[in-house]
């Protein structure tokens, strides 16, 4: 079949499981190939081909409404809603999003790029359509990690106590069932979907109900088929919530697939179907991966696995520099402990676990519990550091404002992938964090020109009795190690290029500092530079002599203008009655899409070279 030609998911009520089989190989071919060249979530995607055209064979989207939990895995959804020749452009800037985007199809229904959203959703729209007294089926999927955190278990728990109607696809990939109980539960599994014994079932209740003793013999029959099943297969949990649960089915057989699905639509309460698929199915790299290398990637060689771009061998990147320095620094001191939110992998953490494998908790998708888990460390004298994506920091807020701040407990954050990180587009985009920590009380923002300096403030945070959060972006940088590394005091400034009567002040942070001075110094610039590494507290000393200067100011910012460091500045200025005129180039009040970060900033005009460039039109 020609995957470029299909315009929606109608025909494949026209195949037969064997066609459907062909398509789902057809398709996994089609995803390593284009995911080879563009990058992006692979393991999942792969994992979830068969069961994705199943649900789009027994369900009529747009009507019925399917959610992606997360959303990294609809990438077969996207090919059989018609955007196929659209995925040579998957992440790419102007291109279709690696993740369910409404502005591209009515079939995206729901967009996520966090996990664990999809059930409170799905029990939003069940609810409106029951107030509207309509006639759909919704169908949130969603993967074991995700179904772990505390946002689904609280909607799952309003789930079974509404009783609207929906039917959760459990896409299990866990591989913990052994193949004897797997052998087991898909023959159950098979019983229970097949037609002659839901048929039979149905008749002998309606029998009953026509007697006596009917509904008490239908409740002894119940309670012994729940003894029967719960040791066999994991239908308690369920169970307790009050859902009808069918499975486990194998996730990657269509026949089984749409048996299962059929049954489903056919109660008139929750229901689960939990699905056992093997994630990277097909691509045997994938599939042997065990720490979540593949994940998601970037483009590489389909036939040998390897990366078509290497990081030079003088640099690494800024999670492993990182990783490194917390592997010397635990060697030393006994009492730090490191915590994470589900990402050992994505911030280079595996080697840490498997040296200090009892200092180091892996907390599962859930934030919250990551953040106060730490707190209570702390609280107890030890010194965590928890390492999180800067986008998923936010998860955790109410705990970083009530129990961290509010206690003035002492931890190092690592915010991870700060600023604008590229192809994964606005839900990953570690923009806002500035502006939303900054309100706390007692804590520390800060964020090092480069390696050295990052480690530099590594140390530093370690060395208070305060919250400290340590930003750093995704991408490389030289290598370092800690070896003659010492602290920072807390909320000082450096001038980076200090001529004695400048014609104006930059100040900035992060590694965009090193392309700045370059082009001042490069081109004799009359201009001085500062590095406002740390946001909060900042260097109040050194702002009130720039201020003194009377020179015009210019904050240069790959975040979220609002809430961040020019407000900061502003205030100050307001607060001690010095009059400023600042001009500030950075993210304006928006979400921003996805792309490379070098058309990013230059879409958005807070590229460098944007920077000389509304100077020179300021004439300074």
């Amino acid at each position: 079949m020609e995957l470029k030609q299909i315009k929606d998911p109608s025909f494949l009520k026209d195949l037969s499981t064997s066609q459907l089989i062909g398509l789902a190989k057809e398709i996994r071919s089609f995803l390593v190939e284009n995911v080879s060249k563009t990058g992006g979530h692979l393991s999942s995607n792969l994992g979830v081909v068969e069961l994705t055209i199943a649900l789009h064979y027994c369900f009529d989207a747009p009507k019925d409404k399917i959610l992606f939990d997360t959303g990294h895995q609809c990438y077969t959804h996207k090919i059989l809603t018609g955007r196929a020749d659209q995925m040579a452009s998957l992440r790419q800037f102007g291109g279709i999003s690696g993740f369910p985007d409404r502005s591209e199809s009515v079939y995206d229904c729901f967009e996520a790029g966090h996990s664990s959203t999809s059930l409170p959703f799905a029990l939003g729209m069940a609810a409106a359509r029951d107030l509207e007294r309509d006639d759909y089926y919704i169908v949130p999927v969603i993967g074991d990690g995700a179904l772990s955190s505390g946002l689904s278990l609280e909607a799952l728990n309003q789930i079974g106590f509404n009783k609207h109607k929906m039917i959760i696809v459990f896409n299990d990939n866990n591989m913990s069932i052994s193949a004897n109980v797997g052998v087991i539960t898909s023959s159950i599994s098979r019983l229970r979907n097949s037609r002659g014994y839901n048929d039979l079932k149905d008749n002998v209740k309606s029998a009953l109900l026509k007697g006596k003793n009917g509904p008490a013999v239908i409740q002894k029959i119940h309670e012994f088929k729940e003894k029967i099943k719960e040791p066999i297969i994991d239908s308690g949990n369920f169970g307790e919530y009050g859902f009808y649960y069918i499975g486990p089915v194998d996730g990657n057989n269509i026949k089984e697939l749409i048996s299962a699905f059929e049954t489903a639509k056919k109660k008139d309460v929750p229901v689960v179907v939990h699905c056992l698929t093997t994630k990277g199915k097909g691509y045997r790299y994938a599939e042997a991966d065990t720490i979540g290398k593949w994940h998601g990637v970037d483009p590489f060689d389909p036939s040998t696995g390897k990366p078509l771009s290497s990081v030079p061998e003088d640099e690494i990147t800024y999670s492993k520099l990182i990783a490194d320095a917390m592997e010397k620094m635990m060697e030393k001191d006994k009492d730090i402990v490191a915590v994470t939110p589900a990402m050992m992998y994505g911030s280079s953490l595996n080697r840490l676990f498997s040296c200090f494998p009892d200092r180091c908790y892996d907390m599962g998708i859930a934030e919250d519990l990551a953040v106060d888990f730490a707190a209570g460390l702390s609280l107890s004298g030890k010194k965590p550091f928890v390492s999180v994506y800067s986008s998923f920091l936010q998860r955790a807020y109410d705990q970083l404002n009530h129990d961290v701040s509010r206690m003035n407990l002492p931890m190092v954050v690592g915010v991870d992938r700060s600023s604008l990180v590229g192809e994964d587009g606005a839900t990953h985009h570690g923009v806002f964090d500035i502006s939303f920590l900054r309100s706390l009380p007692n804590v520390v923002i800060a964020q090092g020109r480069d390696g050295k300096q990052t480690l530099e403030l590594l140390k530093t945070g370690f060395d208070q009795k305060r919250p400290f959060f340590l930003r750093y972006p995704k991408g490389n940088v030289k290598k370092c190690s800690m070896e003659d590394i010492s602290g920072l005091e807390v909320g000082t400034w450096e001038w980076l290029v200090h001529p004695e009567d400048p014609d104006l002040v930059i100040i900035s942070y992060g590694n965009a500092l090193s392309e700045i001075e370059k082009i001042i110094r490069t081109n004799e610039l009359n201009y001085s530079l500062v590095n406002a590494r740390f946001i909060k507290p900042i260097d109040e000393k050194m702002l009130k002599e720039i201020l003194e200067y009377g020179k015009p100011i210019w904050l240069y910012t790959n975040d979220i203008i609002k809430g961040g460091l020019g407000d900061e500045i502003l205030e100050f200025a307001a607060k001690n009655g010095l009059q400023i005129h600042m001009e500030t180039i950075g993210i304006d009040d928006r979400f921003v899409s996805h792309g490379s970060l070098s058309q990013l900033r230059e879409s958005l005009g807070i590229d460098v070279k944007s920077l000389f460039d509304k100077i020179n039109e300021k004439g300074l």
